[in-house]
């Protein structure tokens, strides 16, 4: 797959995002985070969404481990490579095993899950497939979450879920 818009440079970046975009794949475990020297292109807006997804993760209220498997999960359901294989990298630091991540990907039906990470994997399932939770699923998960988690749930998956749509749209090449 040929990225239909090249990674920036320099040039392309400036020196605020490029400066960025390294300290990002450095932290990212890689030479070239491609997903963040794509986007750094746009200028301002880069900042800004930077700003905002790093608030949902790893700044949100949902816990480090939580939150990487709604984004794993996101990830599998949406059959986006690139974000898998940098939130399995990402994942390992908030615990994410190989076995929790194979888990993750059987969904929330595989046996070993705590009853409230099965329904936060259900509610991810559901948010993504039918971009909508039905009442069930909501009182599910207000039964392990306050007001401010259960907004920010929604803003991980549909953030998540928007920036897989943008890899596969622009073709971004995954790591390596």
């Amino acid at each position: 797959m040929t990225p239909r818009i090249q990674p920036g440079r320099f040039k392309e970046l400036g020196p605020l995002n490029w400066v960025t975009w390294k300290a990002l794949s450095a932290a990212g475990g890689t030479s070239d985070a491609h997903l963040f020297s794509t986007l750094g292109r746009t200028g301002r807006l880069f900042r800004g969404w930077l700003h905002y997804a790093g608030m949902l993760m790893p700044f949100g209220r949902l816990g480090r481990f939580e939150s990487e498997m709604v984004i794993l999960r996101v990830a599998h359901l949406r059959e986006c490579g690139y974000e898998f294989d940098h939130h399995t990298r990402l994942g390992r630091r908030a615990g994410i095993t190989d076995e929790v991540r194979d888990r993750i990907v059987a969904g929330p039906g595989a046996p070993g899950w705590q009853p409230r990470h099965r329904t936060l994997l259900t509610a991810v399932d559901e948010l993504v497939t039918t971009k909508h939770l039905s009442d069930e699923t909501w009182s599910s998960l207000a039964q392990y979450y306050d007001d401010r988690r259960l907004i920010e749930f929604c803003l991980l998956v549909t953030q998540y879920d928007a920036l897989a749509t943008t890899i596969g749209v622009l073709q971004i090449e995954r790591d390596f």
